[in-house]
């Protein structure tokens, strides 16, 4: 099943990138659920996704950049660059696939961090 998850969740990050969000949500199931552990907030069901993501303040288009895709069975992971054009942020995402739609995903969005000046002598810094 590994496979055929990875397509569904390809697919949900595909349609997300439109930024169609009521189009996206139909990749979810109807009891859908999506944690935010950082925060404490859930969401529940695909409207309030829709609704949720459509209302999100942005400076202009989202971009949805998959860089890492990993899992088995219906259990599938994505590392995910997203984009306004101002804001530039990783999402983690475990996804939680059923038949052909999404029904959990668990979600940490880490934020960067400055390297510690003590670790110097050990570590490289990527060039740009």
């Amino acid at each position: 099943m590994s496979a055929r998850a990875q397509q569904v969740v390809r697919e949900f990050w595909r349609v997300m990138n439109s930024n169609d969000f009521e189009a996206a949500s139909r990749c979810l199931t109807d009891d859908f659920r999506l944690h935010w552990p950082q925060s404490g907030e859930v969401v529940e069901g695909r409207s309030d996704f829709a609704a949720m993501n459509s209302a999100y303040p942005a400076a202009g288009l989202w971009t949805f950049d998959v860089r890492r895709i990993v899992g088995e069975g219906v259990q599938i992971v994505t590392e995910v660059g997203v984009s306004d054009g101002a804001v530039h942020a990783t999402a983690l995402t475990f996804h939680t696939v059923r038949g052909d739609l999404i029904a959990l995903q668990r979600e940490f969005w880490p934020d960067p961090f400055e390297a510690p000046a003590w670790r110097a002598a050990w570590v490289r810094l990527p060039r740009d």
